[in-house]
C-alpha cells in the first residue's frame, strides 16, 4: 500500500521547508510501495538477472535528485510522479537487458508481470471462481497462483494493468483512475470489464466478455 495522502503531503511541507530529514522520510516511506510495483511488471527473464529493489534504488536516486523540480512545479500527485519516474527506468532495464534478444523495445510496449504476491493472487482467484477466502494447502495456493498470473499476463494491457493497479498494488478505484488520467466512473467501468475477462479466462466455456 502507498502511504496516505495527509501524511506524504506533510513530509512535502517539511521538505519545502528545509527539513533534510524529511526527504529522507518521504523517499523511505515510498521504498516497499515502489518495489512492489515494480516487481509485479519486471518480464520474468528479466527478473532472474536484475533485482526489483536494485531499479527502486535507481528510481529513488532520481526522484531525490530532481525533487526541487516538483516541489516548484506539482502538476501531479507525488506517488503518480514516482510511478512516471518508475516506468520510465523499468522500460529502460527491459531494453538493455532484452538487446540480445530483440534489436528494439517500443516505449509504449507493454512490461509483463511477474507475479502477485500469494495473498493477493489467492484472494482475487478465491471471488473469480467463487470459492471466497477460504482455508486451502500451500498446494491449491500454488495452482491458484499460477492460473491466475498466467490468466492475468494474457490479458490486453489495458486490462491487464487495471488489474495490477487495484489488486497488485491495491489502489482504490480513485487512486487508479488518477494513475490511468481517466475519471472515477471510466476506471470503474475499465475495471469491471477487466474482471469480466479474467473470470471468462478462468472459467473457459463459463461465459464470453465484451
Amino acid at each position: 500500500m502507498w502511504p496516505e495522502a495527509p501524511r506524504t503531503a506533510e513530509l512535502l511541507d517539511k521538505v519545502r521547508n528545509g527539513d533534510a530529514e524529511a526527504v529522507d522520510g518521504l523517499l523511505a516511506a515510498h521504498r516497499e510501495p515502489l518495489r512492489r510495483m515494480i516487481g509485479l511488471r519486471l518480464d520474468p527473464a528479466l527478473a532472474a538477472r536484475l533485482d526489483a529493489s536494485d531499479v527502486v534504488q535507481d528510481v529513488l536516486l532520481e526522484a531525490h535528485r530532481r525533487l526541487s523540480d516538483y516541489l516548484r512545479n506539482p502538476v501531479m500527485p507525488f506517488q503518480l510522479w514516482l510511478r512516471h519516474i518508475a516506468k520510465d527506468h523499468l522500460i529502460d532495464a527491459h531494453r538493455r537487458h532484452r538487446v540480445a534478444q530483440r534489436r528494439s523495445l517500443d516505449r509504449e510496449q507493454s512490461l509483463a508481470p511477474a507475479r502477485m504476491s500469494d495473498e493477493s493472487s489467492f484472494d482475487l482467484a478465491g471471488q473469480l471462481l467463487d470459492q471466497g477466502p477460504t482455508p486451502a494447502s500451500e498446494a491449491v495456493r500454488r495452482e491458484l497462483q499460477r492460473c491466475l498470473d498466467t490468466a492475468v499476463t494474457a490479458l490486453p494491457e489495458g486490462d491487464r494493468e487495471i488489474i495490477l493497479l487495484r489488486h497488485g498494488e491495491q489502489l482504490s478505484n480513485q487512486e487508479t483512475a488518477a494513475a490511468l488520467g481517466l475519471n472515477e466512473a471510466a476506471a470503474s467501468m475499465r475495471y469491471l470489464r477487466a474482471i469480466r475477462r479474467l473470470r471468462a479466462a478462468l472459467l473457459p466455456g463459463g461465459g464470453s466478455a465484451p
